[in-house]
């Protein structure tokens, strides 16, 4: 452990798209395809990385912005796609069946040396998941549009050594907004996104000590503001390091080794 480091990096997360890049040195999975096609290869191409070296795509459900590029990115890489039935049932479009991998329930799957362990989560899809990718000891957690913490996302983020994790609305700008009503108790209604609190007492309550990177994820544009959550979360952050995972660009390619970590050279 802290000699063969996994790289992340989040490509885009926001409502406009969601995907989330693990690897190592010679292979990769993605979480969401919520790009086009052709902006992943050129957001992955600015930053070093590769589809080449792409093994798998995991989605966490169907909403548009986490499969919008899903179809063309598994046809044209030859991907297999590991899916739950409730997700898949819930796409409009048809995946290639020979790519189609099902995820049943709570599910453990190996994909060359990741390891990657698929929860259910509390959000307003047809059968979501959350996801823990797994290797050379690293543990690194996706868990964003999530309507609250449960007690399987609690335990899987005690475990990681870095994490996507949801900071979607601050609950003044939320309540003050344009929005209507309906949209409001959608987003938190308890199935829907993770306020800055609740994302905060999460990381407080349950942070590992060997936590060192949180991308903060899935920010609303509306009724959030990267530096107001950035700075809730720095006055805490001990030693982990708080980076925004941008809903505009991606972010740089992080090395995440189990004890220290780093940005990539």
């Amino acid at each position: 452990m802290g000699y063969n480091p996994l790289y992340i990096a989040s490509l885009n997360s926001g409502s406009n798209g969601n995907c989330y890049y693990v690897g190592t040195d010679t292979e990769a999975v993605l979480v969401d395809a919520g790009l086009s096609c052709r902006e992943t290869e050129k957001r992955m191409s600015r930053i070093g990385l590769s589809m080449q070296q792409v093994r798998a795509i995991f989605i966490s459900h169907e909403h548009t912005d986490h499969v919008k590029g899903l179809c063309t990115l598994s046809a044209k890489y030859n991907l297999p796609v590991y899916i739950t039935p409730g997700t898949l049932s819930g796409c409009r479009f048809n995946l290639r069946e020979n790519l189609i991998r099902m995820l049943c329930g709570n599910s453990t799957i190996q994909v060359g040396a990741f390891t990657i362990s698929s929860f259910a989560k509390i959000h307003d899809a047809q059968e979501p998941h959350s996801f823990m990718i797994s290797c050379n000891g690293v543990n690194i957690g996706v868990f964003t549009d999530i309507g609250d913490p449960c007690a399987q996302l609690i335990s899987h983020f005690s475990q990681c050594h870095a994490a996507f994790l949801e900071a979607n609305y601050d609950e003044g700008l939320l309540s003050k907004s344009t929005y209507p009503y309906f949209l409001k108790r959608r987003i938190s209604g308890g199935r829907g996104h993770l306020s800055n609190e609740k994302a905060l007492n999460l990381f407080n309550s349950h942070r590992p000590p060997f936590m060192s990177h949180l991308f903060l994820s899935h920010l609303s544009k509306d009724n959030n503001c990267p530096d107001l959550v950035k700075r809730l979360f720095d006055q805490y952050s001990v030693n982990t390091e708080i980076i925004i995972a941008s809903r505009y660009s991606e972010t740089e390619v992080y090395a995440i080794s189990g004890q220290a970590a780093g940005r990539s050279a």
